[in-house]
């Protein structure tokens, strides 16, 4: 009998790109006289959107039932194949068929003219997700955009169908616009995938469990009932979070009122920011006021720390260094970028069992 994690691996293997890039240049990108997509759909596309929520809502939470899925690191994407082009576009509405052109070829071979299918673009390296690679296709030149394709090639994870054969299938049920995209699905191969849905919310918990690993942020909870709603938040999503630990840097604020704890690991025996907690309470910033001390003058931080993601950004605030030899768990979710936290994270409590070298590294 297969082990949990040997099922795991077989069930994420299916979502996982083939050995090779696809070749890009055997398909034309259109064929004229070929079925269009109503004009409203032909990019950029506006798409239906999720608000974050504490807990998993129950089966008959939504509007006929529950359908559960992986909420996937990546970005959203929506496939535009109409009689006379075929486009990739961000949910921001940028034209991104330069920066994918695998998916679009993948697309032009597989998915048929009069088609808009909604889904999320991601990049696999090895067995998990890995978005700093995804990002590179946003910076890379447009020349060795091919470069990058060969050596991380994409795989575009579908979950929703707003249009078939030219008709508009968004003021459909979710669960009709399912059975069509699932009947549309089965032809594909990799880099063209069907994200897994299910009704069982037990399984769902069981899919946020074991795909955490592989880089899989959590779930995504929508009503089988609704129709497709364009810049609404009507979708439920529910990030997979667990607790890990991490080195105190540093705090913002001053060392006796901290308002944020700096986060810190070591790579290659440096230390380096590896993110932030949302805001302390009172009761947290006074836990861990009472054991931090002050950094030395060999602190490798600097008096300033950006205020955007990953420290960066164009503004900064000052930056409290402390000696990092206080242990802290956090709670974070399943979003790393090259082994830092992508997103805030929770402080749980000051581990004063535990010494800095139990800390993992980056």
């Amino acid at each position: 009998m297969a082990t949990r994690h040997e099922r795991v691996r077989e069930q994420l293997s299916a979502l996982r790109t083939g050995p090779g890039p696809p070749t890009l240049a055997v398909v034309p990108l259109s064929v004229p006289g070929l079925p269009d997509v109503p004009p409203e759909l032909a990019g950029p596309v506006a798409v239906q959107l999720a608000k974050p929520v504490r807990d998993l809502p129950h089966a008959d939470a939504l509007p006929g039932g529950v359908l559960y899925e992986p909420k996937w690191d990546g970005y959203r994407l929506v496939v535009v194949r109409t009689g006379g082009s075929t486009r990739v576009w961000s949910k921001q509405g940028r034209d991104l068929t330069d920066r994918f052109p695998d998916v679009a070829a993948a697309a032009v071979a597989q998915v048929p003219p009069g088609t808009v299918v909604d889904g999320e673009v991601v990049v696999w390296n090895g067995t998990r997700l890995d978005f700093g690679l995804l990002q590179r296709r946003m910076v890379t030149p447009p020349g060795r955009i091919g470069a990058l394709v060969a050596s991380a090639p994409a795989s575009y994870v579908a979950f929703d169908l707003l249009a078939l054969g030219g008709a508009d299938l968004r003021v459909r049920r979710l669960r009709e616009r399912r059975a069509a995209l699932e009947e549309l699905a089965a032809r594909w191969a990799p880099p063209m995938q069907l994200s897994p849905v299910t009704t069982d919310p037990a399984e769902a918990r069981q899919w946020s469990s074991d795909w955490r690993a592989a880089g899989v942020e959590g779930l995504v909870a929508k009503g089988a009932g609704t129709r497709y709603a364009p810049g609404r938040r009507e979708w439920l999503k529910v990030k997979s979070w667990e607790t890990t630990e991490v080195l105190a840097g540093g705090v913002i604020g001053p060392l006796e009122r901290p308002s944020q704890l700096v986060a810190g690991r070591y790579r290659d025996g440096e230390l380096v920011v590896v993110g932030r907690t949302s805001p302390l309470s009172p009761t947290s910033a006074a836990e861990l006021a009472a054991v931090l001390r002050p950094a030395g003058d060999d602190h490798p931080w600097p008096e300033r720390i950006g205020t955007g993601r990953f420290g960066g950004g164009r503004l900064s605030v000052p930056l409290t260094r402390v000696h990092p030899d206080v242990v802290v768990e956090v709670s974070a979710d399943a979003a790393l970028q090259a082994g830092v936290f992508r997103h805030p994270l929770r402080f749980v409590r000051v581990r004063a069992d535990l010494h800095p070298e139990d800390v993992p590294g980056i």
